[in-house]
């Protein structure tokens, strides 16, 4: 099982740690952290010391209510790092939905798209095809940032969840886009309610029968927050938690801000996977 990026074939057999680097003033978590160029570098150098296999640079965040970026100001924030990044040795993905963002971090190596939106913005389909091997994940979103939570989806979120990321991957290979680029991602916190998000878990399965690996990024979530009782700093436990139970229903990335403490979880389920016949 591999995932096609720009330059790497990464082996899905083990499960990958995606580290998030958000270089951002606003993000629900970390915002403001890594928001300098030097303060970004480091954090990417410490989360592939600390076992991240992918590092997820974001220009602008998608916390819900969050105003939209100007184009601009996003390349402002995401091109340098990038330019920095991509000579780490990892693969670098970049969570943008403008199709201008995404032209001008291919070309300058990045590895991967992860776009919130699916590549539903005009032009961002396109831009990816005209990159014939970087990677992909499409994600589902309810409504946009900034009134999802406001009014987020009612009913059984799966059948919803899976017509949407079917019909996005199929858009995407009408644009010449091979299969093996694609990951999903079912958007937790995008629009969904807590007992929806905990749905979207226990019921991994039937989007892994879409025939594509799936990303799970359940990090420091508020539904987290809801069942725990916990801020968002105090949530290392449960986001760990959240992490292994998608990897043991099939998840095959991990998007997480605790690296160190995710990689070394999932090493104690790979070890005992060994001994499961």
């Amino acid at each position: 099982m591999l995932w096609q990026t720009s330059r790497f074939d990464l082996d899905l057999t083990r499960p990958q740690v995606m580290g998030i680097v958000n270089v951002t003033p606003d993000s629900f978590s970390d915002g403001g952290q890594h928001a300098g160029m030097q303060a970004a570098l480091h954090h990417c150098e410490r989360l592939l010391k600390d076992g991240a296999d992918i590092l997820d640079i974001g220009g602008e965040s998608t916390r819900p209510g969050s105003p939209a970026v100007p184009l601009d100001e996003e390349l402002a924030r995401v091109v340098p790092l990038v330019r920095e990044a991509v000579s780490l040795g990892a693969p670098v993905s970049v969570d943008t939905y403008k199709p201008e963002v995404m032209r001008a971090v291919l070309d300058l190596g990045a590895d991967i798209i992860n776009d919130v939106w699916a590549l539903r913005q005009p032009g961002a389909a396109r831009a990816v095809a005209d990159h014939p091997r970087c990677g992909l994940c499409l994600m589902h979103m309810h409504g946009d940032p900034q009134t999802m939570q406001a009014t987020p989806m009612t009913g059984d979120p799966v059948p919803r969840v899976l017509f949407f990321l079917e019909r996005q991957a199929a858009n995407l290979q009408g644009f010449g886009v091979k299969k093996s680029r694609i990951v999903l991602d079912y958007g937790i916190g995008f629009g969904k309610t807590v007992e929806q998000n905990f749905a979207l878990l226990a019921r991994q399965a039937e989007l892994l029968a879409l025939g594509y690996p799936l990303l799970a990024g359940w990090s420091r979530k508020s539904s987290l927050g809801s069942v725990t009782g916990l801020g968002v700093h105090e949530r290392l436990a449960p986001s760990v938690a959240a992490a292994l139970l998608a990897v043991e229903r099939g998840a095959r990335i991990v998007r997480v801000h605790d690296v160190r403490e995710t990689v070394a979880a999932l090493a104690v389920w790979q070890a005992m996977q060994k001994h499961i016949h």
